[in-house]
């Protein structure tokens, strides 16, 4: 407990699913943390219920990550509210899955505005106010490095993009002490993926662990690399997936 002790996180869609669970494991090591929401203020308020309750600062605030500029704002906001700016979880994404002939332009720049730009956005923002120890953490996917069916071509071609960015980025800021990675999570019960869905059979057969992740795994996962046991690690695509691409 505390690994975390005096570090400020912003955790991006922190109201629900992994970024909450995310939130929340970052407060129990003593955090303190902003999230983002779209849509579910109520729930990213339930959120900051919970990290006061474990005795930790929270804030939500409202930004789509579709708006480069609201991205930029709330990375503001954090440090204009706890002073400090430790840890970024680039969590809030989009799923679009449909064959290619059927895919827009529209769902193209709307996958990539989400899913790419604003984790460019709020990394280059966040960078800013790191130093020694910082930590920029992106959500990827399994499917960035394994496609085992159809119609996932563009959701795949923005979590690719990431391990990419992270690359690049951990050269820039290594000088600086501050480590970027992007974690690769597999199948995992949440409300874009439940573990009851009509594919979700079909999603466990591929698995080596054949039951879908808790978002519990995803959190633990992501907080360790936040703490200081994880400082040599930079620039790696970390995949937790149940063996789905093993």
């Amino acid at each position: 407990m505390n690994k975390l002790q005096g570090k400020v996180a912003l955790v991006t869609g922190g109201s629900r699913g992994m970024g909450a669970a995310i939130a929340k494991h970052l407060a129990n090591e003593g955090a303190n943390v902003a999230l983002t929401y779209h849509r579910s203020k109520q729930q990213a308020l339930t959120v900051v219920d919970a990290i006061e309750n474990i005795g930790q600062k929270g804030l939500a605030i409202a930004a789509s990550n579709a708006e480069p500029v609201a991205i930029q704002a709330a990375v503001e906001q954090t440090v204009a509210t706890f002073g400090q700016l430790d840890i970024l979880i680039n969590n809030a994404g989009i799923f679009i899955a449909k064959p290619i002939a059927e895919l827009s332009i529209a769902d193209f720049e709307q996958t990539l505005d989400v899913n790419v730009k604003a984790v460019f956005v709020a990394s280059q923002a966040a960078a800013k106010h790191m130093g020694e120890g910082g930590r920029i953490i992106s959500i990827g996917s399994n499917l960035a490095e394994r496609v085992p069916s159809q119609g996932l071509s563009l959701y795949s071609l923005s979590k690719s993009a990431l391990i990419g960015f992270t690359k690049g980025l951990a050269r820039d800021l290594g000088p600086k002490g501050i480590t970027v990675n992007v974690v690769h999570p597999g199948p995992t019960n949440t409300d874009m993926n439940p573990d009851d869905s009509d594919h979700a059979d079909a999603l466990r057969n591929l698995m080596a662990i054949p039951r879908f992740g808790d978002p519990k795994d995803i959190a633990s996962f992501v907080t360790w690399l936040a703490g200081d046991e994880s400082r040599f690690i930079t620039g790696a695509g970390l995949i937790i997936d149940g063996g789905s691409n093993a």
